[in-house]
């Protein structure tokens, strides 16, 4: 996990935020016990990395902190005294509501959502993100989605579309059949599979791990589809 460098500042901003959080499968954070619909108080100053409580306004940056397989997600919202990170959108507050949980994908899509205006295009129609945190969508049949930067998103809409985010804990989220996703390290993909028993389309979510697959995981920089039976497999296999 890479290491964060924090701004200073002088005069904490003091406005409410909405935002999402990580725990672990305890809903412990820092060994800090939360629960859905409490709000907490921190008696002190808010410091972005040092003091006060912590979210993330992008949820892609959540999973910097807390992995995809061994974690829970929540909205919550921050006020009081706010510090803000200067590589990534964590926030410090002095107060925090914990809201609703998320599944994996509506955490995703929350994602996509957030980063929807930073989304690019090349001239073939095909659409493509560059940078960390950033977002590429596209929408038609066999469209291409792509973005290679830290913590971004790539989304793909069209049935027998193509989407891929190789950058660290990024989400490739295909959401067309017969579609395909790939993903870097500690990445997530979301493909849409036909439930022909009960006639109707879901999603399957899966994390990618260290890399090779060998903890268990997605191998990481690999291109996915979904089996007749809902299950992930490798292109190409």
């Amino acid at each position: 996990m890479r290491k964060k460098k924090v701004t200073k500042i002088n005069e904490p901003e003091t406005y409410a935020v909405a935002g999402f959080k990580g725990f672990d499968k305890n809903m412990q954070c820092r060994g800090f016990q939360f629960k859905e619909g409490e709000t907490y108080t921190h008696n002190g100053t808010a410091k972005a990395c040092s003091s006060g409580f912590h979210f993330c306004e992008n949820p892609l940056d959540v999973f910097g902190y807390y992995e995809p397989g061994s974690s829970i997600y929540h909205t919550v919202t921050g006020s009081g005294a706010i510090d803000r990170h200067d590589e990534d959108s964590k926030i410090a507050c002095t107060e925090i509501k914990i809201g609703l949980s998320l599944k994996l994908h509506d955490f995703i899509g929350s994602a996509i959502d957030f980063m929807f205006n930073r989304r690019t295009y090349d001239e073939s129609g095909s659409k493509h993100g560059e940078g960390n945190s950033s977002a590429s969508s596209a929408t038609g049949y066999s469209s291409a989605s792509s973005a290679t930067g830290y913590s971004s998103a790539s989304s793909a809409t069209g049935d027998r579309s193509a989407s891929s985010a190789t950058g660290d804990s990024s989400a490739a989220v295909a959401t067309g059949l017969w579609s395909e996703a790939m993903a870097g390290k500690y990445g997530c993909i979301a493909l849409q599979w036909w439930n022909e028993k009960e006639n109707r389309s879901e999603m399957r979510c899966a994390e990618t791990g260290c890399g090779d697959g060998s903890d268990g995981k997605l191998k990481s920089d690999v291109w996915y589809r979904l089996n007749e039976g809902g299950e992930f497999e490798e292109v190409g296999s």
